[in-house]
């Protein structure tokens, strides 16, 4: 390769869901940023759907966008490609480097790799998932860590389970907070609230909300009897509206089967991108109590959206929202307590809205851009 010349960098955008989930907000976060931010700095190679060259097309004019066969959109025959076909198409454009951004990667790329390894939660918190999924990301992370050239993680606390659990090399990890991106996630004008409210059926009522993939590890259930404890005895009592992807935790159906009848449960499913300000925005709480989480995306996308947050101290979290949002435990009893309290203090509620808003400017789409190209470059090096 020519002395001095910027790296180029072939990013693997193939594990990216449709639905836009956590990979999906982070890759794109982190394209659109590179497309704004590169310059001199790195030359962008990028594989991904077909379903997405459009996307990236428009988001990185001076990249070269690559379209992935077509077989790899099903999951088993993406990972075999990652393996035979992911290393020739890096070979095929020059690069000096191969980004996999969902904690899998090549063997034997031919050239340095770096693997974005999002949480450790497949080891702190292994109760949380079936045994095959926990069984599939601890083998991957484990051979990430072992054969990777960096690994960047989304905060400390990944960086320090990574270490403490399994002797990860902490040379070789570099810590890249996630973004969030201002224009989606906006503190809402009172139309935006109103639209959503009309959607979802809610007419003037008001709402705790949850945003999130329903996981075991998110605790959705414990949030359910904590806010029906808490909002039970009152006279105009907010609904809950559990929104996001449907995920696996069974144990859902059971807490919801424990409402009272006179409350209100909404389960609506995805929201529309464009909404997602004026759901978060319009609660009176945007509830998230996480058993631990490798970043926290959706506690930072609703203090953007000016949304007074509850959450736990869990892992990641407290790096996140710091003293800008409130904390409670995993526990339903005290999620019923601490959400009562944030119910009955108007004042404490927009005081958090105002503070988790300031600090959600901090975390920038381009901070994180700046950490993953100095990554790809002391890879090749």
């Amino acid at each position: 390769m020519t002395a001095g010349r910027p790296p180029r960098v072939l990013i693997d955008a193939t594990s990216v869901p449709a639905d836009r989930g956590g990979v999906g907000r982070y890759v794109d976060g982190l394209l659109g940023a590179l497309g704004k931010v590169c310059g001199s700095g790195v030359e962008l190679a990028v594989v991904s759907l077909r379903t997405d060259l459009e996307r990236y097309t428009r988001m990185l004019p001076g990249a070269e966008i690559i379209p992935a066969p077509a077989a790899v959109a099903h999951r088993p025959a993406r990972l075999a490609w990652e393996q035979t076909g992911l290393p020739l198409l890096a070979q095929q454009v020059g690069a000096h480097v191969l980004h996999s951004p969902f904690y899998t990667c090549p063997l034997r790329a031919g050239c340095p790799v770096t693997v974005t390894v999002h949480d450790a939660t497949f080891f702190t918190e292994p109760e949380h998932y079936d045994k095959s999924r926990r069984t599939f990301f601890r083998s991957a992370i484990k051979t990430s860590l072992r054969r990777a050239d960096r690994v960047i993680v989304p905060s400390k606390a990944t960086r320090d389970e990574l270490i403490r659990l399994l002797d990860a090399d902490p040379t070789r990890i570099d810590v890249a907070y996630h973004g969030v991106d201002q224009a989606a996630f906006h503190a809402p004008s009172e139309e935006e609230k109103a639209r959503v409210r009309a959607r979802l059926g809610l007419g003037n009522s008001s709402y705790v909300a949850f945003l999130g993939a329903k996981e075991p590890r998110k605790n959705v259930p414990n949030l359910i009897r904590g806010w029906a404890q808490a909002v039970a005895d009152r006279a105009d009592p907010p609904a809950l509206v559990i929104a996001g992807g449907q995920g696996h935790d069974d144990d859902i159906d059971r807490a919801v089967a424990e409402v009272p009848s006179h409350l209100r449960l909404l389960r609506p499913g995805y929201l529309r991108y464009a909404d997602l300000p004026g759901f978060l925005g319009g609660a009176l709480v945007a509830a998230y109590p996480s058993y631990g989480e490798g970043f926290g995306l959706p506690i930072l996308e609703a203090m953007a959206c000016a949304a007074p947050v509850l959450t736990t101290p869990r892992l990641s979290l407290p790096e996140v929202g710091g003293d800008a949002v409130a904390y409670t435990s995993e526990d339903p009893a005290q999620i019923g307590i601490d959400l009562a309290a944030l119910l009955d203090d108007e004042h404490r509620r927009l005081s958090l809205a105002k503070a988790g808003f300031d600090r959600a400017k901090e975390f920038t789409w381009e901070s994180s851009a700046e950490v993953h190209i100095a990554a790809w470059s002391r890879a090749r090096s």
